[in-house]
C-alpha cells in the first residue's frame, strides 16, 4: 500500500472503501487549493446532484450542464472548474489543463457566445474544506488514498459514478483489488 501520503493543490483523494461518513463514501475529490497553515479546499467530482445548472440558477444561459455535490461546506454556494483559464479572468491554475473559478460575469458570456461548452466545465454544490492539519490527520489514520489528477477524470468521464473505482484500477497494484471491493460488507 502507499507509504508516502503528500499532497498538493491538483491532487486527488481516494475515500478508502469502508469509509463511514456518507458525504465522502466512495468519492475522488480534486484538491483545488492545499496550504498546510491555511487549509485545503476540494471538490467531489462523483456525486451528481441530479440538476442542470439553469434549474439552479434563473438568469443562467440556456446552457446543458449537471451538477455535481462538491461536499458538505456550505452546500448553498456553486463553484465551478473549467478547462478555459486562458479566457476567463481570475481563474486559478490546479493542474494541467484545469482551473478553478474565475469571473462569474464573464462565464455566462462566454457560455452565451458558445466558448465555453459543457465538456469544458463541471459546477459544484458547495464544496469539501479541511482546516490546517486536518486532512494530514486524516491521511496519517487512513481515511484517504492519494492520486494523480488527470483532465480526463474531470471532464471526459462517463458515467461519473464509475471514477472511483477507474481512478482505483488506474493506479494500479493492490488498488485494483480494493476498485473491485463491494460496496458494502454484507456483499462478501
Amino acid at each position: 500500500m502507499e507509504t508516502k501520503k503528500e499532497v498538493k493543490t491538483g491532487s486527488l483523494l481516494i475515500a478508502q472503501p469502508f469509509m463511514g461518513d456518507p458525504n465522502f463514501k466512495r468519492s475522488v475529490v480534486l484538491l483545488c487549493e492545499h496550504q498546510q497553515e491555511e487549509g485545503t479546499v476540494g471538490f467531489i467530482l462523483n456525486k451528481s446532484v441530479n440538476m442542470q445548472i439553469g434549474e439552479l440558477m434563473a438568469d443562467f444561459p440556456d446552457f446543458e450542464s449537471e451538477v455535481f455535490y462538491g461536499g458538505p461546506v456550505q452546500t448553498d454556494t456553486l463553484h465551478y472548474i473549467h478547462t478555459k483559464g486562458d479566457l476567463l479572468d481570475d481563474a486559478q491554475f490546479v493542474s494541467d489543463g484545469i482551473y478553478w473559478g474565475g469571473d462569474f460575469d464573464k462565464l455566462k458570456f462566454l457560455i452565451s457566445s458558445g466558448l465555453i461548452e459543457s465538456k469544458d466545465i463541471r459546477f459544484f454544490a458547495g464544496y469539501s474544506g479541511w482546516s490546517a492539519g486536518q486532512l494530514n490527520d486524516e491521511l496519517i489514520h487512513g481515511s484517504w488514498m492519494t492520486g494523480t489528477v488527470h483532465q480526463n477524470y474531470v471532464f471526459n468521464h462517463n458515467p461519473m459514478e464509475d471514477l472511483w473505482t477507474k481512478v482505483l484500477d488506474h493506479k494500479g497494484d493492490s488498488f485494483t483489488v480494493i476498485a473491485q471491493m463491494p460496496d458494502t460488507i454484507h456483499w462478501n
